[in-house]
Formats: C-alpha cells, structure tokens, sequence
C-alpha cells in the first residue's frame, strides 16, 4: 500500500491529501497515512531520513518510488493515477497549470510563509512584527497577480480545475486566515474578487472542504 508521511495540518501534507481526493484514493484502503512533523517526531528517525534526508514532510513511498516536494508529488500522483481523467492532459492546460505551480513555490509562497511562521510558530517576545507585516504585504501585492488571471478564467489553468490550483487555493486559505486572526500585525487585505469566486468553485466542484483550514492553531 502507498504511503503517505505527514500530519494533516501541514499546508504541503494537504495537498497530497486533496490531489488523493480528487483522484477517488481513500486513506486507510488506498493507502496509508502516518503522522509526521512537529509534535508527531518520526522525521528525524534514521528510517525516515532514508525516504527523506531532508526530514521533512510530506514524503510518499509508492512500491520501489519515494518521492518529497509537495509539488513533485501532485504530478506524479496525477500523472499515474489519474485513471478518470480528473486533470486534462492537454499540454497546454497541463503548462499553464505548472506555470502557477512554480510561481507559487518559488515566489508567492516564500513571503507568506515568513508571516505565517512568525505569527504561529515563533513566540511572541522573539516577533519582527515589522518584518512580519511587510512580509504579508507582500504576498498581497503578488496575489493581485493572480486575481487578474482569474478575471478571464475560472481556473489558473482555464476553464477546468487542474493540479495547480490545489498549492494555490492552500496558500489564499492561509493569506485569509492570518488576516482574519491577526489583522493588525499583518496591515490590511486587499479585496480580490475573482480569487473569491474561484474559492468558492473550488467549495463547490472539488475536494477543497476536505483540507480547509477554518482556523490558525499555534501548536500546528
């Protein structure tokens, strides 16, 4: 059985899981779960820095294919076993759909999650509430980028759901969540419409409510 490192609050854990969802896998018949990270230990055991050096999650073991790096993981799971063609193979909506991927890996995500982690994990005497803030400021301003994509689109790819909406729609869910739970240390959040529709499709026609995070916990 396919088996997943990971614990279910991690955002790069809950995209493994979504993409699983989308794909009809069910945890426990299809495959295994095991809690990993944080209070959970297990990722500096010998035996899982043998899957993962790195000692991070999520990492996947599929037969003799281990695999880390959340996104690398969505394209392998999409590519082997999208058996009801849930994701078009479409090579140009498969590129566009990497495209976004990229760029929320490489540039959207890395000034989110200097706020992120320094509102929920660092304590609050050791807070660059400066820093903080314009790290967030940041994201906003990229996430704009994005909203005027989706003015013409439904979706980042087009007009159908795709893998890359899932790292997408995890990072907005937690650009909201800081802003609904420390409003002022991260300064204001720009309205985005059409980022607000496409939240609510993916509400609506995919596996999202599975892995929504409703609300920060500080011991996640």
């Amino acid at each position: 059985m396919m088996k997943l490192w990971g614990r279910k609050s991690s955002i790069n854990v809950q995209k493994i899981l979504w993409c699983l969802a989308e794909l009809g896998l069910a945890e426990g018949k299809d495959f295994e779960r095991i809690d990993a990270g944080l209070h959970f230990g297990q990722n500096r055991t010998p035996e899982f820095l043998k899957l993962n050096p790195n000692g991070l999650v999520p990492t996947l073991e599929d037969g003799d294919v281990v695999l880390w790096e959340s996104n690398t993981i969505l394209r392998y799971l999409a590519r082997k076993y999208d058996r009801s063609n849930r994701f078009s193979a479409d090579i140009n909506t498969q590129y566009q759909s990497e495209k976004w991927m990229d760029w929320q890996l490489g540039t959207m995500w890395p000034p989110l999650r200097v706020a992120l982690l320094g509102l929920t994990r660092t304590p609050e005497a050791d807070r660059n509430y400066p820093f903080i803030q314009k790290s967030y400021q940041e994201a906003d301003s990229l996430l704009k980028l994005f909203d005027q994509q989706l003015s013409t689109q439904k979706y980042c790819a087009g007009d159908s759901f795709h893998i890359g909406d899932i790292p997408l729609a995890l990072c907005v869910n937690r650009w909201i969540l800081l802003n609904q739970t420390f409003p002022e240390q991260t300064g204001p959040r720009t309205p985005l419409k059409n980022i607000d529709a496409w939240m609510k499709r993916l509400e609506e026609n995919t596996q999202y409510k599975l892995v929504e995070e409703k609300a920060l916990n500080i011991v996640k």
